[in-house]
């Protein structure tokens, strides 16, 4: 488990702080629609389901200062943000010196990331990331990375000025790799917690979850539907995102308040299938 800086600190201040990653759900398009949902006051904000960080960095942009704890599952995307939170100019010279080309993505994508340091592994991500198939994340069984090269023209993998923004927003946050249950432990009355799972899918064919080998379930769902009123029962500020498929109505429908949003897929490897969707806000 990756673990660094165990004391809460107070996030900074930063001015153009934005996601860096491409991410599957990714909620910087619906934060006006999510902003009206955060409370005007509170003590930490957690953010177990870390993906793109959009409304992390909305918030050290727009409000700070503020305390923040920061984690996920998927180890190779909580080591991206340390390295970038702390060792961003090694990562933007080592993504400086990488070509775009197919040849060297195969090469990229084939090497054993998780033995190399946390500057490797943040390059490696972002660099994917940007030039992949479509900007997804997705591994298989094994944890190997099996996106194949996108065709993109110019993709910006290397973007030292929004490296080095989303570098000094994150440069208090307290950043982990870990399940989204343990917020359960350490929230207290007063902060907020936003979850943003892997949806619930909304046909038998839509289902995501491969950002980690383990998957997301509806065992897990319910799981998080539990932390969830545990935290609220307790005073802590609540927020969850997930779609509208009859299973999340029939989760949430005690002791949540449902409100639906209209959705637009930013990741889809059809132009048609980012069109608007119904999502839920759950709080």
């Amino acid at each position: 488990m990756v673990v660094l800086r165990r004391v809460e600190r107070s996030v900074g201040t930063d001015g153009g702080a934005k996601p860096f990653l491409k991410w599957v759900g990714g909620k910087r398009s619906l934060l006006p629609q999510l902003l009206p949902h955060v409370p005007e006051r509170f003590g930490t904000y957690h953010e177990p389901f870390l993906g793109g960080a959009a409304l992390f960095f909305h918030l050290a942009r727009t409000r700070p200062p503020f305390r923040a704890r920061l984690s996920d599952t998927n180890e190779r995307l909580v080591r991206t943000y340390l390295a970038v939170r702390d060792r961003v100019e090694e990562v933007i010279v080592l993504l400086a010196s990488y070509p775009h080309d197919p040849e060297f993505f195969a090469e990229l994508r084939a090497r054993d990331i998780d033995d190399r340091s946390d500057v490797e592994v943040a390059a490696w991500l972002v660099y994917l990331n940007h030039t992949g198939y479509n900007g997804l994340y997705r591994v298989n069984s094994r944890n190997r990375f099996n996106v194949p090269f996108g065709a993109y023209a110019r993709p910006r993998y290397c973007n030292p000025a929004l490296l080095r923004a989303a570098s000094r927003a994150l440069a208090s946050a307290h950043i982990e790799a870990g399940g989204f249950e343990r917020v359960a432990a350490r929230a207290r009355r007063g902060d907020f917690v936003y979850f943003d799972p892997p949806y619930v899918p909304l046909t038998a064919t839509s289902a995501f979850t491969a950002y980690t080998r383990d998957g997301f379930g509806h065992d897990a769902q319910q799981r998080l539907r539990d932390v969830a009123r545990a935290l609220k029962g307790r005073g802590v500020r609540v927020l969850l995102s997930n779609s509208s498929a009859p299973a999340v109505h029939e989760l949430y429908r005690d002791g949540f308040e449902l409100v639906t949003i209209g959705a637009r897929r930013a990741v889809s490897c059809r132009a048609d299938g980012r069109g608007p969707i119904a999502e839920l806000i759950i709080r």
